[in-house]
């Protein structure tokens, strides 16, 4: 039978830790959200103060990077006018989000989950998001 690795709830709160303090750190409240390797959300965290809108921004940039295996940023890229993905922040009924603060948890190779940071500017969702990969 094939098996499929994929983040735990153990893996999903050390994320979830490394990225609220790296929010913390810059001053910036967030929301934070793991996806499993199904795109399924497994953990949120929405920080004191973060943006209501941003709850769902978190979690759909989690779900856009682990359903395309790339980071939310670099669909951007791709889905621009002139790129090969145009159009595709259309799709899946309006949760693709092509803008940074997505980056899939990658172990042996393997896309097993996504993270996705939504609250500050482009930049600041990307230094978080980081941060909590750094952390898996």
């Amino acid at each position: 039978m094939i098996q499929f690795a994929s983040v735990t709830l153990e893996d999903a709160r050390r994320i979830l830790t490394a990225g609220e303090a790296r929010a913390t750190e810059i001053g910036v409240p967030c929301n934070i959200a793991v996806v499993d390797a199904g795109a399924h959300l497994v953990a949120h965290i929405r920080m004191d103060g973060s943006q209501l809108g941003s709850i769902t921004h978190a979690i759909d940039k989690a779900f856009t990077s682990c359903a395309y295996r790339r980071t939310t940023e670099a669909l951007g890229r791709d889905g621009q006018p002139a790129g090969p993905l145009h159009g595709v922040a259309n799709t899946h009924q309006g949760r693709v989000v092509i803008f940074a603060g997505g980056i899939p948890l990658v172990h042996e190779g393997q896309v097993v989950g996504a993270i996705g940071v939504s609250g500050g500017t482009i930049e600041e969702d990307r230094t978080v998001a980081e941060a909590a990969v750094a952390a898996f």
